[in-house]
């Protein structure tokens, strides 16, 4: 099941099943089709990147963020080389912008870099042909995790990710990959946790289909009831257990 997931409002506005036999590359676009995506940035997966995709989001309106994974070779390895000049170069002959985030929590520190190059000469040299509709800049996110230790310091992990994206603004570039991974906590996490999800067995016929479709309109009405200051787990404890915040919670 492919979701579409609104970060900001942490609700599902949508889904479509895989087809047996296919992946989420026929299944994506034809979520999209059910959107009013006007104004929006949308953020998809390596498997999403994908020219037939970039296209139905701008024709909706909107702008797109597509993660780009080694297994596109040539657009990866191409972005990786045209990221390594620029540094060589401190971004010399490159038209760029560039952005920072610092969080910290749970014993960690977390330094987020973000760049984007977004010259004319750059996008032509890696899209000579216009196959990628608004193609705006190519972005870079390196992240750097710091984790609280023994002694002076601790465990330190690096990350570096790479994207196509209609956005030139780096700092706009970066809410919209940090909000594309809030779907893991707010989505993903919450349906294994507080629904077991992953230990459903059900497996005839339609029935995993509508029960994630179930859970979904579920997780999206637990999200918006904010009387009870509990996690999911707890509400959907706190409405099996009292008749009348279960109808808080079903009519929003």
């Amino acid at each position: 099941m492919v979701s579409a997931w609104a970060s900001a409002n942490r609700l599902v506005l949508g889904q479509r099943a895989v087809a047996e036999k296919s992946n989420e590359i026929t299944a994506i676009p034809s979520l999209l089709d059910l959107l009013v995506l006007k104004g929006c940035i949308v953020t998809i997966d390596a498997m999403g990147c994908q020219t037939d995709i970039a296209r139905k989001v701008v024709d909706k309106g909107a702008d797109y963020v597509l993660a780009l994974k080694e297994t596109q070779e040539g657009l990866y390895h191409e972005t990786v080389h045209l990221f390594a000049d620029a540094a060589a170069t401190a971004f010399a002959d490159y038209e760029h912008d560039t952005a920072e985030t610092l969080d910290g929590g749970h014993g960690r520190v977390e330094i987020r870099r973000y760049w984007t190059i977004s010259d004319a000469v750059t996008i032509a040299h890696l899209d000579p042909e216009g196959a990628w509709a608004g193609l705006r800049a190519i972005g870079k996110v390196a992240t750097e995790r710091r984790e609280k230790g023994k002694g002076a310091t601790g465990k330190v992990t690096r990350e570096v990710r790479y994207y196509l994206t209609s956005l030139a603004d780096a700092s706009e570039f970066g809410r919209a990959v940090r909000g594309h991974w809030g779907i893991e906590n707010g989505l993903h996490w919450v349906l294994d946790i507080a629904f077991r999800e992953d230990e459903n067995r059900a497996r005839v016929g339609a029935s995993a289909a509508n029960l994630v479709v179930l859970r979904h309109i579920a997780v999206n009405l637990l999200q918006q009831e904010r009387s009870a200051k509990v996690g999911i787990k707890n509400k959907r404890l706190k409405a099996g257990w009292d008749e009348g915040y279960l109808l808080k919670v079903l009519n929003g």
